[in-house]
């Protein structure tokens, strides 16, 4: 099944329910966010985070015949900020990941090599870039999507998006 269809997460979601109850009612993790397949636990002691951590790879390992990320999961101080669905989050502000930001710009790119060439509406462009703003919206990025806003309007003549 491939990876980002609506399909799969709807099953990872169902598949990872128990590793949900074994977090929060055998660990008793009070602070517990999932999303599909990324979580983050918060605590104080990282002690306890270290053993909550091995036992929550043999659970995968043992129940769901799953296993952590060698080099994604991780325990560090929140201060660091937490990477979630393509931001970083800090205690009182919210940023793009340098990557998402970097892609809007080759998918900008893109379009405009697509739209010159007659593969692509101007219709199409506005509806994905509508919903990168939408979704950048959630941290802050007010100059960086004022960049793609102008960006948009001076690559395809247009008055840009009004958001």
């Amino acid at each position: 099944m491939p990876l980002g269809n609506l399909t799969s997460q709807f099953f990872a979601n169902l598949y990872l329910n128990e590793l949900d109850y074994f977090v929060k009612h055998k660990l008793k993790a009070k602070y517990y966010i999932r999303y599909v397949d990324d979580f983050v636990i918060l605590h104080k002691n990282k002690r306890l985070l270290k053993n909550w951590k091995k036992k929550i790879n043999n659970f995968l390992k043992e129940k769901l015949k799953l296993g952590l990320h060698p080099e994604k999961s991780k325990i560090f101080p929140l201060k660091r900020g937490i990477t979630l669905l393509g931001f970083r989050i800090f205690s009182k502000h919210r940023l793009l990941k340098k990557s998402n930001a970097r892609r809007i710009w080759k998918r900008l790119g893109k379009f405009k090599q697509k739209y010159q060439s007659g593969n692509i509406e101007k219709e199409k462009i506005s509806q994905s870039l509508d919903g990168w703003i939408a979704y950048a919206e959630f941290a802050n990025t007010y100059n960086l999507r004022m960049k793609v806003a102008f960006a948009f309007a001076e690559a395809f003549n247009t008055e840009g998006i009004a958001k």
